[in-house]
């Protein structure tokens, strides 16, 4: 999940989608400077990876962030970044003592 979201271009594309509309490749391309199928390739590793839920409507994909997963990442962040601090502060005691 994170070296999916380690990439720009396809953290942009996360962005794109956090509002929970669904967006085709079409509008996902939009304003990049990237072909259908470089986004195409993107959005397969942020679904491999277990971020994006894709439907088909009609002839189209259309993609939409699965929320639960992006809120299982920050969970996973915030306890990373609390042990983090723990082991700064015990840090801090020992070269101040």
């Amino acid at each position: 999940m994170f070296a999916a979201l380690g990439d720009a271009t396809r953290l942009e594309l996360v962005s794109r989608l956090v509002d929970g509309e669904r967006r085709s490749i079409a509008e996902l391309t939009e304003g990049l400077p990237l072909t259908r199928q470089a986004v195409t390739k993107h959005l397969q590793v942020l679904s491999d990876a277990g971020l994006l839920d894709r439907k088909r409507v009609g002839r189209e994909s259309r993609f939409a962030v699965r929320p639960k997963a992006l809120a299982e990442a920050r969970d996973y962040l915030a306890r990373i970044s609390e042990q983090w601090d723990e082991a700064i502060a015990r840090l801090r005691d020992v070269v101040e003592e």
